[in-house]
């Protein structure tokens, strides 16, 4: 090191850091050969924090406001050294940055869906995908933890831990709830509280907390889906024959469209009409009382020869009679008389 760059490190007493964006959390403060001079003023903003780091030693951290570097106002440090308080040395340390304030709208969601018991499905696969906010509540731990004596730590390199962390919790907590999938979107709320109560523990232990968390959609996969499309549909339609009237409707336009214009639509409507016709009187016809089979007819012994036989009820049976004229082509009998035989076609004269 040359004399000029011994000279300009002895004037370094200013120590800050401006934040120039959203991704950085933790940054170090750049000092030539580690040494920080006696003396020095440093500042911490709010929303920061700054912490001493001696030999990679975490010794003491300094909370938002304007500070002189001197042995006396850092214990944990002079302790470390055994320095007493008259040593006017540089330091030979480093000072990190943290930024405390919130991580707002980072996005999750689970990259495979997650299976859970279902008590109206059985066993469903859900989705989900949400919005989250964290920050910074123990800037010793996450040095400690995670961001280390890098010269800078993003948020970007935290986040794949901490979306695994909510998945996790979200199957955990969807398992251990019990609740249909049809309720969920109704509980949304209550879901996304249980999920950060679950990950709170999880995110101490890096030395963050976890502030707000949101659920903004729950689903199923596409096949699954299509089926529960089905099962609501069929719950809706409860009644058949104007179902199928209403579908006749619907294909109208389509066949008028299709089919050749008004011959088209005419054909479709009569399709329609007839199906609706059809459908109803199975309908009707399932629904009717079933007739009772008719009782069989009694002969009565005692009757006098050429009379016919009297009725259960006491009646005589009344004798069938005889054709109002023969057809002599076919011998059909007709009931009343005509010029032409309503079975054969014949000319009766």
């Amino acid at each position: 090191m040359g004399l000029g760059d011994f000279v300009k490190k002895q004037f370094i007493d200013v120590i800050q850091w401006t934040e120039t964006g959203d991704e950085i959390l933790a940054w170090r403060f750049p000092t030539a050969d580690l040494e920080i001079q006696q003396g020095a003023q440093l500042t911490v903003r709010e929303t920061q924090v700054a912490l001493f780091v001696d030999e990679g030693r975490v010794a003491d951290p300094f909370v938002p406001g304007r500070h002189r570097i001197h042995t006396r106002n850092l214990p944990l440090l002079t302790n470390l050294r055994h320095w007493d308080k008259l040593f006017d040395s540089p330091f030979k340390s480093e000072i990190y940055f943290f930024s405390t304030r919130q991580r707002l709208g980072r996005t999750w969601g689970t990259p495979q869906a997650v299976t859970v018991r279902d008590r109206e499905f059985g066993a469903v696969r859900v989705r989900a995908f949400g919005v989250y906010s964290f920050r910074i509540a123990d800037a010793s731990r996450f040095f400690l933890q995670v961001s280390g004596s890098r010269e800078k730590f993003t948020v970007a390199e935290l986040e794949v831990q901490l979306r695994a962390t909510l998945a996790n919790a979200l199957a955990q907590h969807l398992g251990a709830s019990g609740l249909p999938f049809l309720d969920m979107a109704a509980n949304q709320g209550a879901l996304a509280a249980g999920m950060q109560e679950r990950c709170r523990p999880a995110f101490e232990s890096l030395g963050l907390t976890l502030e707000d968390l949101q659920i903004q959609s729950l689903s199923l996969p596409e096949e699954l889906q299509k089926l529960l499309d089905e099962r609501i549909g069929m719950g809706v339609v409860d009644d058949l024959a104007r179902y199928t009237q209403f579908q006749a409707a619907r294909s109208i336009p389509l066949a008028a469209t299709e089919g050749g214009g008004v011959a088209g639509a005419g054909l479709g409507l009569g399709v329609g009409v007839a199906m609706g016709q059809t459908m109803a009187q199975t309908l009707a016809g399932a629904n009717a009382p079933v007739a009772k089979p008719a009782a069989p007819a009694v002969h009565d012994k005692t009757a006098p020869a050429g009379q016919p036989p009297a009725s259960p009820g006491g009646s005589t049976a009344a004798a069938p009679s005889s054709p109002a004229a023969v057809c002599p082509r076919c011998q059909a009998g007709l009931e009343r008389r005509s010029r032409f035989c309503p079975e054969c076609g014949g000319q009766l004269g």
